[in-house]
């Protein structure tokens, strides 16, 4: 029998790795932390989150929310610790990234068929039928990597930055300046409730009869002077705000601040749903903050990414209301992200197309977000097994949200080639679509969960 090789232990890796095994099929992942660290990471466990602890939406009348049913129904591992470990978030899943990393490692080192190997890969290793690799080495692959696939792509990467968000100590927040309710309170605190050993009652109790965000709210003075300091703020060196890429749906604040005063108020700071209740009306803006770990201890600012200066951002963000006297756990920061140009490399079954034994997946494939990147990787694992047992690798229906993806990053465009999102929009319009947006959405949805059980018991 066959086995499969794995490079990077994020969170495609590490669900390329249990699918594989899950088939019956032995698996070496290759992960070069601690022996070679990242400008980000801060531990070597396996499947940490460097950015946000939000999963994003997780109801079906969203995609993402059904991207995630999907591969909860394939078996995902990274979906069932992500289930265990989460915070509250209103209607999205965001977890307890400590936890979350812990138990996604655990399980890995457990599992008899898979084998974890420490230290850094400088080239794409070799591959055959019967040992497939998989590279899932994410936006952070090493410099000695990135050139080995550069040269296997046969043109530069597209590189862009990313950033990621503060973290406060929740104690350190004036609750008297801060609400507790999640946007048009929506909330799934009803569908999971939090284990009583891993959060204390006091704040169990406060949890469950509040909402799931804590709202800082500004007055139009306050946001305008916030504003500027941003705007005037110092950036980390090295980075020119107006030629640098970003990817859209991760922008750091300066960048939003820049595009124009209200930018801002429209985007992480919109105070939309969320009634003040010293007024009951929404204030000017809002600035929210998730609880990023099960005890409740560490909050972080929603959609806050920045590169300002850390003492900057010690500065200008203790202008928040409520956050005066905060005390920062993590401070923003901004690191490379590296992701090749799927179109031209990739087929639907995330293997390269000059050479069929050979996978990408997680974000280095051409994918954004945490979830994008483990449904990548499930179906990576899955193929690469199949091929090992000498069986034709399958891509997933195109009227799935897991399908959808791989189509995007194997026939989009490629002359103007951007990471995506999962979104309704890259699936197949229905056939008899309904005029309500939400009745649009579910139906997308259902069908997708159909052809996915026809897909799953072939």
């Amino acid at each position: 029998m066959g086995n499969v090789r794995i490079v990077g232990g994020g969170l495609a890796g590490c669900e390329a790795a249990w699918q594989a095994a899950s088939l019956g099929v032995d698996v070496t992942i290759y992960e070069m932390r601690p022996v070679r660290p990242t400008a980000v990471h801060q531990t070597d466990r396996l499947a940490e989150l460097v950015c946000s602890n939000s999963f994003r939406g997780d109801k079906l009348d969203n995609a993402v929310g059904l991207l995630k049913e999907e591969m909860r129904r394939l078996g995902s591992l990274v979906m069932r610790v992500a289930d265990d470990v989460r915070v509250p978030a209103g209607a999205a899943l965001a977890v307890d990234r400590h936890q979350f990393a812990d138990r996604v490692t655990a399980a890995i080192e457990a599992h008899p068929r898979i084998r974890v190997e420490r230290g850094e890969v400088t080239a794409i290793p070799a591959s055959s039928p019967d040992h497939p690799v998989i590279v899932a080495t994410g936006p952070l692959t090493s410099d000695a990597l990135s050139a080995d696939i550069a040269a296997f792509v046969g043109r530069d990467h597209l590189a862009f930055f990313d950033a990621i968000s503060p973290i406060v100590l929740a104690e350190s927040i004036d609750m008297s300046k801060v609400f507790r309710a999640s946007r048009w309170n929506r909330s799934l605190r009803g569908k999971t409730e939090m284990s009583s050993e891993a959060i204390s009652p006091e704040i169990a109790s406060e949890l469950i009869s509040e909402g799931d965000y804590l709202n800082c709210p500004l007055t139009k003075d306050e946001y305008l002077a916030f504003h500027q300091a941003i705007v005037t703020a110092e950036k980390t060196e090295g980075h020119d705000i107006d030629n640098t890429k970003f990817f859209e749906g991760c922008l750091p604040i300066e960048v939003m601040a820049h595009r124009g005063v209200d930018t801002l108020r429209f985007g992480p700071m919109k105070p939309a749903g969320l009634d003040v209740p010293a007024t009951g009306r929404w204030a000017y803006a809002i600035v929210q903050l998730r609880q990023d770990t099960l005890a409740g201890d560490h909050y972080s600012l929603v959609g806050f990414q920045t590169q300002m200066k850390w003492g900057e951002q010690a500065r200008v963000l203790k202008m928040i209301p409520g956050l005066e006297h905060a005390e920062f756990v993590r401070f923003g920061m901004i690191h490379r992200n590296t992701y090749i140009n799927g179109p031209t490399v990739l087929t639907d079954t995330w293997q390269t197309r000059t050479r069929p034994d050979l996978f990408f997946a997680g974000q280095v494939s051409g994918v954004e977000g945490y979830v994008e990147s483990a449904a990548s990787g499930l179906v990576a694992g899955w193929n690469a097994a199949l091929l090992s047992l000498g069986r034709d690798p399958r891509p997933a229906p195109r009227t799935t949200a897991i399908g959808a993806l791989a189509y995007y990053v194997s026939n989009a465009d490629p002359t103007h080639y951007n990471p995506t999102n999962i979104t309704f929009g890259i699936m197949p319009p229905l056939e008899a679509p309904s005029r309500s947006k939400s009745e649009r959405q579910l139906a997308t949805s259902t069908r997708a969960l159909e052809a996915l059980a026809s897909w799953a018991g072939d």
